[in-house]
């Protein structure tokens, strides 16, 4: 396999259920044809403090999140960054956080392309 020309970078978006169908619809956008969206639970700086509390906790309370990972090439990584803090933002606690890791390759099993072309429609048969 071969290492990729085009760096990628993978975005993982960490937030409220209720913000991710709202959030994923504008991904074309950015050409984005595939994600991943999966359940986690877990809590932020605040340990899980809801904004309506007083006193913050002292032990973490794990609130309910989604995870939306995507992989696109890193050039448009800003203008994805910008949407996605857009898209996302309240002002209030638990609106989310977003995490961006370098992707040395991505390769398609039933094809073999690697790199952005294996994040794209390729071949099909």
């Amino acid at each position: 396999m071969n290492v990729a020309v085009e760096e990628l970078s993978k975005i993982e978006i960490i937030t409220k259920e209720a913000k991710v169908a709202e959030l994923t619809k504008e991904f074309g956008k950015f050409g984005i044809t595939g994600m991943t969206i999966y359940d986690a639970v877990g809590c932020g700086v605040q340990m899980g403090t809801e904004e309506y509390e007083i006193e913050k906790n002292e032990e973490p309370n794990l609130l309910k999140k989604q995870v939306v990972m995507v992989v696109l090439p890193s050039k448009e990584v800003n203008d994805f960054l910008e949407f996605v803090g857009k898209s996302l933002y309240t002002g209030h606690i638990g609106d989310g956080k977003i995490f961006v890791t370098p992707v040395t390759n991505a390769v398609r099993v039933r094809t073999g392309e690697e790199g952005k072309d294996a994040l794209v429609e390729g071949e099909l048969d």
